[in-house]
């Protein structure tokens, strides 16, 4: 059974750096199109400026994937550029300390709209364009979606409080959305990660030198794993080597959560 996504046409959310970006670099070296999204315009092009192009197998896309005109917005941006698109990957995130003890604290609220609510109405409305796509096609997937989740949504620590409740909901979204699309043999799945070198972990890791430490002494695996390493599990799940997984969620932390939670579980 084959691994390849060769010819595949795939969006990325969350782009623009960290764990999405080597999500879609790899897609792209892999044979897929790919559509990198981010809201952070500036960032897509100095990451991404000179492999871009109407010659190329990429694109990139800039808006607030909270509005749903943006999401409308990006996909008639990718049937334009490659008449398709057969893969989603939801890697937008966003990390914010929250105050349990504080009712005037918005945190969860923005972070089940940014990293929950926004992957949700993307997924439904690709789903729709998927399943247009196989109206004729009556054997085989008719496209996969992935949701980068975090063990945050099984670690509880006070503050992130917002994040781990928006990471638990993506993990039961992802569940929700298998079940509904199945009939129409699209899958859905998540890869739940820690201990990576995400770009939000970079940034902590600048201030708080000392927590690389502390991370990789709780890691099985005695080591903080490359955003590329997420990137490969993601291939997995969107190719027809795991055609016959669905609901699932990935765990990619190094045998992190197999022991007690340490520090901040958003990492």
């Amino acid at each position: 059974m084959s691994f390849s996504i060769s010819g595949k046409t795939a969006i990325v959310t969350g782009a623009a750096n960290g764990v999405g970006l080597a999500i879609g670099r790899h897609f792209l070296e892999n044979g897929a199109n790919v559509v990198f999204a981010d809201k952070d315009e500036k960032a897509l092009r100095h990451e991404l400026g000179d492999i871009v192009g109407d010659d190329t197998q990429a694109r990139i896309f800039a808006g607030d994937l909270r509005e749903k005109l943006t999401i409308a917005n990006l996909l008639s941006a990718t049937i334009d550029a490659f008449d398709r698109v057969d893969i989603l990957i939801n890697a937008s995130r966003q990390i914010v300390q929250s105050d349990p003890l504080n009712p005037d604290d918005d945190g969860v609220e923005l972070l089940l709209q940014q990293n929950m609510l926004a992957s949700l109405r993307l997924s439904q409305m690709i789903a729709k364009r998927m399943i247009k796509q196989a109206e004729d096609q009556e054997e085989g997937m008719a496209g996969a979606i992935v949701n980068l989740s975090s063990i945050a949504a099984r670690r509880a620590h006070p503050e992130t409080l917002a994040y781990s409740i928006s990471s638990a909901a993506m993990d039961q979204m992802t569940r929700s959305l298998a079940v509904a699309l199945a009939p129409h043999r699209i899958r859905v799945n998540a890869v739940a990660f820690g201990s990576v070198m995400s770009a939000s972990l970079k940034d902590t890791l600048r201030e708080h030198r000392e927590m690389r430490e502390e991370i990789t002494s709780h890691t099985p695996l005695d080591r903080i794993a490359s955003p590329g390493e997420v990137a490969h599990a993601v291939q997995f799940l969107c190719s027809d080597g795991s055609g016959f997984v669905t609901g699932e969620i990935m765990t990619v932390d190094g045998g992190r959560t197999l022991l007690d939670p340490v520090g901040n579980a958003a990492h």
